[in-house]
């Protein structure tokens, strides 16, 4: 991963690290505070929803900024999905990419479907079986495990704004999203 990195660096793109996960209507139950004598009590919705969510950390070239970028989808991902994901990342982004995912089939259809932005976006694949790598399970973990732990949404819409929101917050804490690589053991030279 540190020769990607270099590479990234060499060549001016912005790294981006891309990874997918789902969001459950069904709380995740962790431990929490309560006053003596009182239970928490969860009483969540029965239904088994869910969001699909793709995500990217990018790194500029100059290594002097992180950023989170993600998508809410109601359906799994598919290959179209993350074509469009990527694109709009080059776009907004307006430099050269590296993107570095796993092998998902989906990743494989939007990198053929990609083909014809020739050498400005860059594809590389993490290692099989190897998710400790990736900066972005990182970022789901604190999510998911974090901060909606114990959320009890209302009905499916709920759960995706506040899932929005979540993000949006761990958007804006830059010594967070540092935690991920660092989690990863993936050295950024600031």
């Amino acid at each position: 991963m540190a020769v990607i990195g270099k590479r990234a660096r060499d060549e001016g793109r912005t790294l981006v690290v891309i990874d997918e996960t789902g969001i459950m209507l069904q709380p995740v139950v962790r431990r929490t505070w309560s006053l003596i004598g009182v239970t928490p009590l969860l009483i969540p919705s029965y239904k088994h929803d869910r969001w699909s969510v793709i995500g990217a950390l990018t790194v500029s070239p100059e290594r002097r900024r992180l950023g989170l970028y993600f998508q809410h989808f109601d359906h799994n991902i598919r290959g179209e999905d993350c074509e469009r994901f990527v694109g709009s990342l080059h776009q907004q982004l307006r430099r050269p990419l590296l993107v570095v995912w796993d092998g998902l089939s989906a990743h494989k259809t939007a990198a053929n479907l990609l083909a014809d932005k020739g050498d400005r976006i860059v594809f590389e694949r993490f290692p099989a079986y190897a998710p400790e790598l990736n900066p972005v399970e990182y970022l789901w973990s604190h999510t998911k495990y974090g901060r909606l732990a114990n959320l009890c949404a209302d009905d499916f819409h709920d759960l995706g704004s506040r899932s929005v929101q979540a993000l949006y917050d761990t958007r804006c804490e830059k010594h967070l999203l540092l935690s991920f690589f660092r989690a990863a053991e993936l050295t950024l030279c600031f």
